[in-house]
């Protein structure tokens, strides 16, 4: 069984912007998959289903970005989900050209304060993410500004590709391993 669970930001006026990338990769797995988001529980909004052959829990936690983990941990522990390898995480990457995504196996938090708190609540930083790219910030931008700021013009269509790659991303992370989908989506638009 996988947990997969997009981070965002709970409230109606982050829809769309580009911290919430995590929550839309979540909702198109909802549509593709047919797996409704019926659950409220351990702090999150999941639903569980299949894709293809493995059983998962679609998660988004609403605790706000800065303290996902207080989500994503108390769900693993109930469902006994390895975290290690059977975790996957999705979050906005402000490295990343829009459309782009990074699959990794593990890794540093990157700045990004959702992952900071995941890897703090869990201990270790060895589960499996999916970033997508939502495009560098302008030097006239402030950092908060930009990620709570609205995909405009060929970026809202780009993102769009790069939900859609995620998805992608994920289940081939689940079907041939994180090797694999880092083979056949990092760096590869």
């Amino acid at each position: 069984m996988y947990v997969i669970a997009g981070l965002g930001n709970p409230e109606k006026k982050y829809f769309g912007t580009r911290h919430n990338v995590g929550f839309e990769t979540i909702d198109a797995l909802s549509d593709k998959y047919n797996i409704g988001l019926t659950e409220t529980k351990f702090k999150a909004v999941y639903g569980k289903g299949k894709i293809g052959d493995q059983k998962v829990i679609l998660v988004k936690p609403l605790t706000y970005m800065n303290l996902s983990g207080e989500a994503i941990r108390p769900i693993c522990d109930y469902f006994k989900v390895d975290t290690k390898t059977e975790l996957i995480v999705i979050s906005d990457d402000v490295e990343l050209d829009v459309g782009n995504i990074r699959v990794r196996p593990k890794g540093s938090a990157g700045g990004h304060n959702g992952l900071k708190n995941i890897i703090a609540q869990l201990g270790h930083d060895e589960f499996r993410r999916v970033r997508v790219g939502v495009g560098k910030k302008p030097k006239e931008y402030d950092m908060v500004n930009w990620v709570l700021g609205h995909f405009e013009g060929e970026d809202a269509v780009g993102i769009k590709d790069g939900i859609g790659r995620a998805v992608d991303a994920i289940c081939e992370i689940m079907e041939n391993g994180v090797d694999s989908a880092m083979n056949k989506f990092n760096g590869k638009k």
